[in-house]
């Protein structure tokens, strides 16, 4: 009998383990898959030499609600997105996945910021019986001239470095959170970028990480961070504050998300006549 009892609680426990293995496995798949949606190749877009782009994002769990992404619209318009979606895990990702390619296909329908995410809610509200949410900071760059359109749909203030200058905080209006009410109208706004200029934007996980005490590392602590060498490449930038981050968090857990973009423009190089 006893010999039986042991050999039903084996069985069991290999059960469990191939069952772990198996969710472990889809698990680093779905990170894998994510991070694949993500542009994640640099130089970005070596050909044009009117800007430079760096992002990153590093999940709390294997997958995460964070995304970032910027594309041409056309060959004068960078399209520059910063979203953070409710919840972790697999739910968040599925979300931020859904999230991504409506924001995208919107915008390449040629809209203004405010309208992309006016016509985003309403697609993400029509089946939403989750009642989940996402913020969004999304901005359209014009290249040939620097002229910056964005919108803010609840998510953390962007940073401006003007050229030569220190980053800043840009504390621009927030609109409500996307997928959180239906009929929700997106105001813009806009701004002009000379070259040198900077833009970056990022998640609560950087404001928002914690140390062992539970002290937020804060906004003061990101501005000294992205003004560590604020005339840097958008790669350093990222590092600068990466580093920082980690040194102040030390061997506390990561609880969210850490997800950031910068730009930096160059305007546009005229060239000699013949």
């Amino acid at each position: 009998m006893f010999s039986v009892i042991v050999q039903n609680q084996n069985e069991k426990y290999e059960k469990q383990q191939l069952e772990s293995s198996r969710i472990e496995t889809e698990l680093t798949m779905a990170s894998s898959i994510q991070a694949d949606m993500l542009p994640n190749i640099y130089p970005a877009f070596p050909e044009r030499s009117e800007f430079d782009i760096f992002a990153s994002m590093d999940p709390a769990k294997e997958v995460g609600g964070d995304f970032y992404d910027f594309f041409l619209v056309d060959d004068d318009h960078l399209c520059l997105i910063m979203a953070d979606v409710s919840g972790k895990g697999v739910p968040a990702a599925l979300f931020m996945m859904a999230s991504m390619i409506i924001l995208a296909n919107n915008a390449m329908l040629g809209k203004s910021p405010a309208q992309i995410l006016t016509d985003t809610n309403d697609s993400i509200c029509l089946n939403n019986r989750e009642e989940m949410f996402v913020t969004v900071w999304l901005g359209i760059l014009e290249l040939s001239t620097g002229h910056l359109v964005a919108a803010n749909a609840g998510h953390e203030y962007p940073v401006i470095r003007s050229a030569d200058g220190q980053f800043e905080l840009l504390k621009d209006k927030h609109g409500f959170v996307i997928g959180g009410m239906e009929g929700v109208k997106y105001k813009q706004y806009e701004l002009d970028l000379k070259p040198g200029s900077k833009l970056f934007v990022y998640t609560d996980g950087v404001p928002e990480a914690t140390d062992a005490k539970k002290t937020l590392f804060g906004t003061d602590r990101m501005l000294s961070a992205l003004n560590q060498d604020p005339g840097a490449m958008p790669e350093t930038i990222l590092k600068n504050v990466r580093n920082s981050v980690d040194e102040f968090v030390g061997e506390a857990e990561q609880f969210d998300d850490l997800t950031m973009l910068c730009v930096q423009y160059n305007g546009t190089v005229k060239k000699d006549k013949q």
